[in-house]
């Protein structure tokens, strides 16, 4: 398929001028690139990982020490 094919295919089936089309920017992909993104997202992430959220903010205060008892087990 060709620009002018995809072009065609569009305005067939929007029902818009080619210009406006063309204006849009519609573009032939190759689907071997898997991750082809021609507007890369940039902003961080809009969920919270609680996890790594809980890493951060659970440190310890003072340095635990493990009893002879549990070093024999």
């Amino acid at each position: 398929m060709t620009q002018k094919d995809l072009d065609a295919a569009v305005v067939m089936a929007t029902g818009e001028a080619v210009r406006t089309i063309r204006q849009r920017g519609f573009s032939l992909v190759n689907p071997l690139e898997v991750y082809f993104d021609s507007e890369p997202d940039l902003r961080p992430p809009q969920a919270v990982d609680w996890d790594e959220l809980g890493l951060q903010q659970n440190v310890a205060l003072f340095v635990q020490r493990h009893s002879k008892v549990l070093d024999l087990i």
